[in-house]
């Protein structure tokens, strides 16, 4: 997949009116080349980062991080501590924990940011269309400057051409959220971004690569760590067929491929001959290997472990400021949906807005009365949280803030991304992507035709559930292919509602 140039409008009058919101996310194992990247990002011309997340994933270790945050970045700089979970998992904690932004910054703890890098980033950002997951930088890598580039260091240089790298990669938290994060099953820092980019645009989001200059260390590797990245990524399965005459013919082709374009010292064919002898049954074990230990993996994000139900036109008919019990009445196929849910081991929740109880239309002793109808009629339910207030209030609980989301999911005692919310409106998308759950709308006659553009949807709350249950990919866009559940997923006729 060929990455998209944009345009590159550079500098502060040339940026864009827009309001650029964005946080920056940094992995990282404590290297000491964090400091550089710290201090690059402090220095860079433009609007600065909302907050500045190091996701530190050092295992068993109590000491702080050896580094000293630049005054720029020091009031809004956070630590979050993973204890060696691998770069996919640290990425996820580090935008889950950031306060909601439009946009995250995945930046690598070796990497240096142009002087002018907050500038290009907003002519990036802003200039992004709507269904832009995400926008990459131009990777510089420095070539070595005495010699041809080792064979390790050939493979650094690869990444200014490699697609979707998170060395500095910015992605929408609308997609983040609808594609599930990173795949936390990669535990090395190994392609982990592929898959994300791959499920990104198989629900329809963009990607594209912009104007904005980050500098990539050319680090030299011993030949044992080229060969383990290589190792990765391999599956030479035909090799483990072919005669000892042809695999030693072949191992002689791949190791004179590996020393040509190299400086061809000692050291370095001496490295590039054992591992190249080394690489192809290595592979192959090590593709046996995790194909028999992964057999029964599914595909990410897995099943959620709660579902959150908007109330008025998604659980039952919408009737405004209702007080009276009577005129409950449940939208098609609420109570079997619901029961499938259950049956499926899954916890679910109400969360209402009731801003009838605040304008004085309705007490709250009307709402609970409703609520307890509802949950005769569709229940029982594990939670319901009520928001009684209106706009004026600024209430952090009112959708589209995340407050109820956050809530439901600690009375549930279940992680905010493993929620799936179910409603609408776009309050209820928003409500749920700012606490990192994913959402699905339902839309009915009220739901202005805007509000479909960015979301999964569709037609009814029976097909809402029964796509949840089946692991089916619901696009975003409606340009991405039709749904249908992920290779490996479970058996959509097992999770099917019946009504």
């Amino acid at each position: 997949m060929e990455p998209v140039v944009s345009p590159c409008p550079l500098g502060p009058d040339r940026a864009g009116q827009h309001e650029l919101s964005y946080v920056v996310v940094i992995p990282t194992i404590g290297r000491p080349s964090l400091q550089n990247c710290l201090d690059a990002l402090a220095a860079a011309a433009g609007p600065a980062p909302q907050q500045v997340v190091l996701a530190d994933d050092r295992r068993d270790t109590p000491d702080p991080l050896q580094v000293t945050v630049p005054a720029p970045l020091a009031d809004r700089t956070i630590i979050v501590t993973l204890e060696g979970r691998g770069p996919a998992a640290a990425r996820n904690a580090g935008w889950r924990a950031a306060i909601p932004s439009e946009w995250v910054v995945f930046l690598d703890d070796d990497v240096c940011v142009g002087p002018d890098w907050s500038w290009q980033l907003a002519a990036d950002l802003c200039g992004a269309a709507p269904d832009v997951a995400g926008v990459q930088a131009i990777i510089r890598v420095p070539p070595p400057a005495q010699s041809k580039p080792t064979d390790a260091e050939r493979a650094t240089l690869g990444l200014a051409d490699a697609a979707w790298i998170t060395a500095d990669m910015a992605y929408r938290r609308a997609a983040l959220t609808d594609a599930g994060g990173f795949d936390e099953r990669f535990v090395r820092a190994f392609r982990e971004d592929s898959d994300l980019a791959l499920r990104a645009t198989a629900l329809g989001w963009k990607l594209r690569r912009g104007c904005r200059m980050t500098t990539h260390p050319l680090r030299p590797a011993c030949g044992l760590c080229a060969a383990t990245l290589i190792l990765l990524g391999t599956r030479h399965r035909s090799q483990a067929a072919l005669t000892a005459s042809g695999w030693l013919a072949m191992t002689a082709e791949f190791t004179l491929a590996r020393i040509a374009p190299g400086p061809r010292t000692h050291r370095e064919i001496t490295a590039m001959a054992v591992t190249s002898a080394a690489i192809p049954p290595l592979a192959v074990g090590y593709w046996v290997a995790g194909s028999w230990q992964h057999r029964h993996a599914r595909s990410w994000p897995p099943l959620p472990a709660a579902v959150l139900f908007d109330r008025d036109g998604t659980l039952v008919h919408d009737v405004p400021y209702n007080g009276d019990p009577q005129r409950v009445a449940p939208v098609p196929g609420a109570a079997a949906a619901v029961a499938a849910l259950r049956r499926a081991g899954l916890k679910i929740a109400v969360v209402t807005n009731q801003s009838g109880i605040a304008r004085g239309l309705i007490t709250r002793e009307q709402a609970d009365a409703v609520n307890r109808r509802i949950d005769q009629l569709v229940g029982p339910f594990d939670a319901w949280l009520v928001c009684p207030h209106d706009e004026a209030e600024a209430c952090h609980g009112r959708k589209p803030a995340p407050g109820m989301i956050l809530q439901a999911a600690d009375l549930l005692g279940v992680a905010p991304a493993d929620c799936v919310v179910v409603g609408d409106t776009a309050a209820d998308v928003s409500a749920a992507r700012d606490a990192g759950a994913r959402a699905v709308l339902v839309p009915t006659t009220a739901t202005r035709p805007a509000e479909h553009n960015g979301v999964a949807c569709v037609a009814s709350l029976t097909e809402a559930v029964s796509a949840i249950l089946a692991g089916t990919r619901l696009p975003s866009w409606r340009s991405a292919p039709d749904a249908q559940p992920w290779p490996g997923g479970p058996h959509a006729t097992a999770a099917t509602v019946e009504v």
